[in-house]
């Protein structure tokens, strides 16, 4: 099985740092082929050129990608189950993921239509996308307030849309007292392995 975590967190000293490193080790002991693409460490650019616009804004698929847009586009269709790994900073994943989407969903590839109305768009189905993000506030309060919804609309709906045959969201909110809810996260992180094991072999 082949599983593809797209993270977003510049310290190795977050909570969400052990998040990934607890994700990760599951994976492996369940003989999972992992891919990263730590965008921090990595560096990757979360801000679009004004070529890259020319090209989204307009349509003009004839333009090149740049490289670093097909990397990630190759790791996209090698995956089986893609998962989105972040923090929650006001009431969305950080900037670095964003443009992530930004730049790798690209007109042509993940989106667009031609110059007949067609439909067009070659990035791979995936059979499952899960959204797992770290937030301080507790998931009561973000249910309440209608945070949880706002996310679950904008990551589910649009970003993952329809590219995935399956698609969870899972927070693991109260981190601002991680002994008080860190058996809570890992009975959740194991639900998440069976959702994996479930869609994926």
């Amino acid at each position: 099985m082949n599983i593809f975590i797209v993270y977003a967190h510049p310290s190795q000293k977050s909570y969400t740092y052990k998040i990934l490193q607890k994700t990760i080790n599951a994976l492996q002991k369940e003989n999972c082929n992992i891919v990263l693409s730590d965008l921090y460490a990595m560096n990757f650019r979360s801000d679009m050129s004004e070529e890259e616009y020319e090209r989204e804004g307009f349509a003009r698929t004839e333009k090149p990608l740049p490289f670093d847009v097909i990397e990630e586009q190759n790791k996209i269709e090698k995956a089986d189950c893609i998962i989105f790994l972040y923090p929650v900073w006001w009431s969305d994943c950080p900037a670095k993921l964003k443009g992530w989407f930004d730049r790798v969903y690209s007109v042509g590839y993940a989106y667009g239509y031609n110059e007949v109305g067609e439909k067009i768009k070659n990035m791979k189905h995936i059979k499952l996308g899960l959204v797992l993000c770290t937030a301080g506030h507790p998931n009561d309060f973000l249910e309440k307030t209608g945070i949880a919804e706002s996310m679950r609309k904008i990551m589910i709906d649009d970003r993952l849309g329809k590219r995935f045959e399956k698609k969870e969201m899972m927070i693991l909110g109260g981190t601002l007292e991680p002994e008080k809810n860190r058996l809570t996260h890992e009975n959740r992180i194991n639900e998440l392995f069976n959702k994996i094991k479930e869609y994926c072999t």
